[in-house]
């Protein structure tokens, strides 16, 4: 039973970057689609472009900096 105590840190460190991860993956997504809708559906492929680039790096940027 020792053991499974010494674990537990280790497991909810694990948990915890596996759902931020998840988080990055859903929000990503949402930002993919709505730049495509964008360009595709709204007629505004400019915006698309740039809601698309700039949602993507802007999402990199805060999963490298938030912990």
């Amino acid at each position: 039973m020792a053991e499974a105590k010494d674990d537990y840190p280790a497991h909810a460190a694990t948990y915890a970057s596996f759902s931020k991860l998840v988080t990055f993956t859903l929000l990503w997504i949402i930002v993919l689609l709505v730049s495509m809708a964008l360009g595709l559906i709204a007629h505004l492929p400019l915006l698309g472009l740039v809601l698309g680039v700039g949602g993507s790096i802007a999402l990199l940027i805060g999963y490298a900096i938030l912990d």
